[in-house]
């Protein structure tokens, strides 16, 4: 799952070797904290988040399959 979030987000971004995901490991849930460089910050997010919320998405749908629940939080 934390490599499908970093495939997605330096993807996206322009400076792919500032991609960081952090992984918080529950009992039936996982908490992924994607952090970027500030300036592509907005490329994450998208518009009206959009792209966010079609990242979240994916990675539901993903964790879904594992019988898992997973959320990804974009950290500044």
């Amino acid at each position: 799952m934390k490599e499908l979030i970093e495939f997605i987000a330096k993807s996206l971004v322009d400076n792919p070797d500032a991609v960081r995901v952090n992984e918080l490991q529950g009992e039936r849930m996982a908490i992924y904290e994607l952090r970027v460089n500030s300036e592509d910050l907005g490329k994450v997010i998208g518009k009206q988040g959009r792209t966010a919320r079609a990242i979240r998405t994916l990675v539901s749908a993903a964790a879904t399959k594992q019988n898992r629940r997973a959320m990804v939080e974009i950290m500044e």
